[in-house]
């Protein structure tokens, strides 16, 4: 069967008969419909992000496997996860068919392997959480991913826009947003590629959140590797502090730039080094270590963030520091630090 992916869209067959105008709302209006398909899968995006924390609190890692759009928002996904939240280096890997030379053209037939897709996926092992892309849930490279995965004992996981995808059989989990048809026929790097987007930024982010990687909903994690970045450490210890920015720079000084000692510090009065001492004994949740200390000082603290699925939740350990880097086969894993040279 063809997946939807693959089939022509009804809305789009005059597109090239049609002004600027009236294609760019055409793109547009397909478009608005990938949130929707999105919001139907969370139920099964519940289900691997749970794994994921569950993966990780026992000292395995996450890692992702694509060829082609989807291989390159999986590298994308890992790489923006170090400065955001300060993630292990090799605790969540992208892997992409072909590599780094894939990474900026197509490479032949590296999606169609089987064998390279088990041979990447050599380093997993039953500790792991194996996230498999492919938008028609068919990508040989996946399939032998996800077949070596299953066979070393890891979770596995198949984001595709096919509801119908061959993959599935593979996975544990299967997240599948209906996208539909493209506006043109097959160019999955349109909705598809937008709903494994929008997946992979809800999944990673939740599953920091869930590792202690936030507080409130600031970045606490937060690697500074630039001016804006310094900028923005800044502000999220003002916010959550009050204290002025003079007090901002002495306390991330004195924490030689790290932010969680400085904030609970801020927040305690308590001096760096207990700081640091309380954040290592609640692996690394500020909540956790502020309840430790007792009651912040500042009226200014964010009321615990409250909604339909209640307040965050605070429980259990933030998890190991990440395991060794992994080991790399010929299409080669990116790690979450970077691309590999």
């Amino acid at each position: 069967m063809t997946s939807p992916t693959e089939q022509r869209n009804p809305r789009t067959l005059a597109i090239d008969a049609v002004g600027t105008s009236e294609i760019l709302h055409l793109v547009n209006n397909e478009d608005a419909r990938v949130a929707g398909a999105v919001a139907t899968v969370i139920p099964e995006l519940t289900k691997a992000v749970d794994a994921a924390v569950e993966a990780i609190r026992s000292g395995g890692r996450v890692h992702y496997f694509g060829a082609g759009t989807s291989g390159r928002l999986a590298v994308l996904d890992a790489a923006e996860l170090l400065p955001t939240f300060h993630v292990p280096d090799g605790l969540v890997v992208a892997h992409h068919a072909g590599g780094m030379e894939a990474l900026l053209r197509a490479v032949e037939n590296v999606e169609d392997s089987e064998d390279g897709g088990a041979l990447d996926a050599a380093a997993v092992t039953g500790q792991d959480l194996v996230v498999g892309l492919a938008a028609s849930g068919s990508t040989p490279y996946v399939a032998g991913a996800l077949k070596a995965a299953r066979a070393a004992g890891a979770t596995t996981v198949l984001v595709t826009s096919n509801p119908d995808a061959p993959l599935a059989p593979l996975a544990d989990i299967v997240v599948a947003a209906d996208t539909g048809p493209e506006v043109i026929a097959g160019s999955t790097r349109l909705k598809a590629g937008s709903a494994q987007k929008m997946i992979l930024n809800a999944f990673s982010t939740t599953l920091m959140i869930k590792l202690g990687r936030t507080w409130s909903n600031l970045m606490v994690d937060l690697v500074a590797t630039n001016k804006k970045l310094r900028g923005r450490m800044l502000r999220i210890l003002g916010e959550a502090t009050g204290a002025d920015e003079t007090a901002c720079e002495t306390a991330l000084a004195a924490s030689e730039g790290e932010l969680k000692p400085a904030l609970v510090h801020l927040l305690t009065g308590t001096p760096i080094p207990a700081a640091r001492t309380a954040l290592e004994a609640a692996h690394g949740r500020v909540a956790t270590a502020l309840a430790e200390l007792g009651n912040p000082t500042t009226p200014t603290t964010p009321a615990a963030p409250s909604g339909p699925s209640g307040p965050a939740d605070p429980s259990g350990p933030a998890g190991p520091s990440g395991p060794a880097g992994p080991t790399t086969g010929p299409s080669g894993p990116v790690p979450v630090s970077g691309v590999n040279p």
